[in-house]
């Protein structure tokens, strides 16, 4: 019952943020989901209470099955993956939000804001001072 149960608020929860509209929502229901998939294999897997899976200590009718145990161990690896990708996805491109209607946005979908190239004037004060501190440190290093 208490594995039903926490099977059933996973699958709403990660129901409800798959539905939101940011980026980082989507991904961790997504996690959400795939965790109540891993619950899902292992309450089938497991009927009743087994022993453990050694030769030596358990009869061999007793002991417990290893495969709902390896496909759960298999789709957490595949989720990390999958996770670290999209969260990857989600940090470079930016926000599907239509407030920015007002404001067109000119850069790169793979560009963060916090990265933004900046074309300077080759006359200007800020091009000589940054020209200045390279040949600075060109020389630290030689």
């Amino acid at each position: 019952m208490f594995m039903a149960l926490s099977i059933g608020i996973l699958v709403a929860g990660g129901t409800f943020l798959v539905l939101q509209r940011g980026m980082v929502r989507i991904v961790l229901g997504m996690g959400l989901i795939s965790h109540a998939a891993n619950l899902t294999i292992l309450a089938a897997g497991v009927s009743a209470w087994r022993g453990e899976p050694f030769a030596g200590r358990t009869p061999i009718e007793d002991a417990a099955d290893a495969l709902p145990q390896a496909f759960v161990l298999t789709a957490i690896v595949i989720t990390m993956a999958t996770t670290a990708f999209m969260l990857a996805l989600a940090a470079l491109g930016r926000s599907d939000d239509t407030r920015s209607v007002e404001d067109p946005d000119t850069e790169s979908p793979l560009e963060t804001r916090g990265r933004r190239a900046q074309l300077l004037d080759p006359t200007s004060f800020r091009a000589a001072r940054r020209a200045a501190r390279a040949a600075r440190a060109g020389e630290a290093h030689h």
